[in-house]
């Protein structure tokens, strides 16, 4: 279960795996939870899903703070990892931070594969 480092290699191996369709459902749901009006459609593509999340995430932290808050609180990104952003670049800093979204995603998804069950 050990993500990769770069959001697409981390959307490919969840390919991979099937879980992709309950990442966006998890996605989507989370989504709605921190009451933020969008969803994302089981039918794109990881580059395209990658992109989307991450017009998303911009948007919010530039227009919308409050609900970003929200919604990295809803999904549970750790503070401990968003903490060890050091960049001054905004648009770097999405990246890391559509990677620590879709990797918490996965962690989600996958232990509810995993351990559902049990």
């Amino acid at each position: 279960m050990l993500p990769a480092k770069k959001s697409l290699e981390l959307l490919k191996s969840i390919a991979i795996e099937n879980l992709y369709e309950r990442l966006i459902e998890q996605l989507n749901k989370d989504f709605q939870l921190a009451n933020v009006a969008l969803s994302f459609d089981i039918t794109n593509s990881p580059v395209q899903l990658k992109k989307r999340l991450f017009e998303v995430l911009y948007n919010l932290i530039t227009n919308q703070y409050d609900n970003y808050l929200s919604l990295l609180y809803r999904i549970d990104v750790p503070e401990s990892e968003l903490a060890k952003l050091k960049n001054d670049d905004l648009t770097t800093s999405i990246e890391e931070i559509t990677y620590l979204v879709l990797k918490r995603e996965y962690q989600k998804v996958w232990f509810k594969q995993n351990f559902e069950k049990i």
